[in-house]
């Protein structure tokens, strides 16, 4: 547990890259201050005379050597129960006839005793992998087929993976110093990727990593001579082609041949984690969709367009995400999910396209009998996304005015300029060539102007006729600027329109988990006639989906479906911080929204997460929330800036 939040810290600071107290970091891992100080000693231990830590008058930050000492395996710490676990489980994995629980104890230099209680973790381990534990005597060994033994290693792979993403070292501390080609992965998948695109597919990197990593796995067991059981069966022409690349590759860079059961079982993952270039065609997509398949996710998109007011129920969405959709309806079959090492920087940063991405998923999962789990939802809130960017994009335009005095083409030069520079984020919808413009009449969001106007304001940007970088950077900043303060004024007045001083509580307790905070702040509700339990349950039912914990100190559990009577929040504090999901939170929102208040959903959604993204602001607002008032008045304080 020790290692596990010694790493959890460390990849806290890596992902803020700020300084954080002591008290800040204890808050957000359940722990004192004195063992943060206790953790930072160990993984500048860990970082081998390298800096994994700085420490300074402001707290801790992410050293140099961070990411280094994050990776740093069973050499930096060894004798881990984590470590003895996976050494534990390669063996079994590699002798098919069992291991002596005597011997191998010895091997580990711990007790029968340990050995026993390692064998009872790996036990654990084996959950929902079709492998079991039998044991006879001193003899102890895992029974399954290769595909099932498969699976185990790649979920100890991902295990070491902490960040999520591909990792050479992670991954030879899963199959071993001496796996075959431990040294080779970094130019395979080089080459994968090149001959993959070669042949016109484009490349998921962030599934490719994964692809590689099985294709490791393969390599290794292979060598010892646990080869994939198939025949050489008529395979359709994507799969024979990829096939035959996958077996050249594995020749020139690992020295193995793959049989024709690992040919076919790699050259599906590799076909369920890349797609055809570009949008494809209509009539070229349909042919290649499962029809129960694209109508299921065509009636799940237009219910969450229509659920959560959303621009996604597009053809060309629509047959993207279908596809999309058939590749993890296989990976599923395989039990082959892709990891995606953004789901946590999507779950926090885009708390509004996660959740509807939840809610595709979960209705996909009703429809398809999909299970879902958290990295395949990021992968659907990445489609999501990509879809609500160029709406967002319109959305966001600010208009602009631009007052430049009239000189032979130079205002038109300008303008130009400006659109060329600045068209992503602003809107030039006038030009003024006056040298005494009514400036009070300028009624756009922004004035951009070559000469001084009477009177300083924040919508006024001074640029130079012959528009520099600097001038772009200052009407990248007001434009900034103005967009965030119309975000916050909206979401100060909506948030004064749904609290209330009877559904605030402080000192949250963690009896009962989740479910137990979700029934506390509930019941407020209930009491209010705000919702029945029926909407407790549903959010409960929703926290398992996909934990509601957007950044390191909020969660905001809610139920899918708007069935309040009135949009109302529920809040919590705790101090300190409880355990949800996988991480810590100290503040919880309760969120009952109803029909009515569709449009503030995404308002309040995002724009309450963004809030509780300041680790200072956290602290500020937990610490000096005593009661109701002075919490809304901290929340105010805070979105005023």
């Amino acid at each position: 547990m020790t290692r596990a939040r010694q790493d959890r810290l460390l990849s806290l600071l890596l992902r803020d890259g700020r300084w954080a107290t002591a008290a800040a970091l204890a808050d957000l891992l359940g722990v004192t201050p004195r063992s943060i100080r206790s953790y930072v000693t160990a993984l500048n231990a860990r970082a081998g005379g390298g800096t994994a830590v700085e420490s300074g008058p402001l707290g801790y930050r992410a050293g140099p050597d961070a990411a280094a000492a994050l990776r740093a395996g069973p050499a930096a710490d060894a004798g881990t129960p984590r470590d003895r676990l996976h050494t534990l489980v390669r063996a079994l994995l590699g002798r098919a006839e069992g291991i002596d629980v005597f011997e191998t104890a010895d091997a580990l230099h711990v007790s029968p005793a340990t050995l026993e209680a390692d064998l009872a973790r790996v036990r654990g381990l084996l959950g929902g992998t079709e492998l079991t534990l039998e044991r006879s005597a001193s003899i102890a060994r895992l029974r399954g087929t290769e595909m099932a033994q498969r699976r185990l290693l790649s979920r100890l792979a991902h295990d070491e993976m902490d960040a999520g993403s591909f990792d050479l070292e992670a991954l030879r501390r899963t199959l071993g110093e001496g796996s075959v080609g431990a040294e080779a992965f970094g130019p395979f998948k080089a080459d994968l990727a090149a001959e993959l695109t070669a042949l016109g597919y484009y490349v998921n990197e962030y599934g490719i990593g994964d692809v590689v990593m099985h294709i490791a796995i393969a390599a290794d067991r292979i060598a010892r001579d646990r080869a994939m059981d198939g025949t050489a069966g008529e395979m359709p022409p994507a799969h024979a082609q990829v096939a035959e690349l996958l077996d050249r590759l594995a020749q020139r860079h690992l020295g193995v041949r793959l049989g024709a059961g690992d040919q076919q079982h790699l050259a599906t993952l590799v076909l369920t984690r890349v797609v055809a270039p570009g949008a494809p065609a209509a009539d070229d997509a349909r042919t290649r969709l499962d029809p129960r398949v694209e109508s299921a996710v065509r009636t799940v998109v237009e219910r969450a367009a229509s659920e959560f007011l959303v621009d996604i129920a597009h053809e060309g969405f629509i047959l993207r995400l279908a596809l999309h959709v058939q590749n993890l309806l296989h990976r599923s079959h395989a039990q082959a999910w892709s990891r995606n090492p953004l789901t946590r920087s999507l779950k926090s940063t885009y708390p509004m396209i996660f959740e509807v991405a939840v809610f595709i998923a979960s209705q996909l999962h009703e429809s398809l009998g999909i299970p879902i789990v958290d990295d395949e939802i990021a992968y659907i809130a990445m489609h999501v996304g990509g879809r609500l960017e160029r709406s967002r994009r319109e959305e966001s335009l600010l208009t602009a005015t631009i007052v430049c005095p009239g000189y032979y083409e130079l205002h038109e030069l300008l303008r130009s300029s400006v659109d060329r520079s600045l068209g992503q984020a602003i809107e030039v919808v006038g030009v003024e060539t006056r040298v005494d413009p009514d400036w009070s009449a300028i009624d756009t969001d922004l004035i951009l102007t070559t000469i001084d106007p009477p009177e300083p304001g924040e919508r006024i940007v001074r640029i130079q006729p012959f528009l520099t970088d600097s001038d772009i950077d200052r009407v990248q900043a007001a434009a900034a600027r103005i967009r965030r303060g119309r975000r916050l004024r909206r979401l100060r007045g909506e948030l004064e329109r749904y609290f209330d001083s009877s559904a605030f509580v402080r000192g949250l307790e963690p009896d009962g988990g989740e479910a137990g905070v979700i029934r506390q702040l509930g019941g407020m509700l209930v009491r209010q006639g705000v919702i029945d339990h029926d909407y407790v349950q549903r959010a409960i039912e929703r926290e398992r989906l996909s934990s509601t914990a957007f950044t390191d100190a909020l969660a905001v559990p809610h139920a899918i479906g708007m069935t309040a009577s009135r949009t109302q929040i529920a809040i919590g504090i705790a101090d300190p911080s409880i355990p949800w999901g996988e991480g810590r939170v100290q503040v919880v929102a309760f969120v009952a929204f109803s029909e009515a208040d569709r449009e503030a959903f995404q308002t309040v959604f995002e724009q309450f997460v963004e809030v509780f993204s300041e680790r200072d602001s956290v602290q500020r607002i937990v610490r000096r929330a005593t009661d109701f008032t002075a919490f809304l008045d901290e929340l105010v304080a805070v979105i005023d800036g």
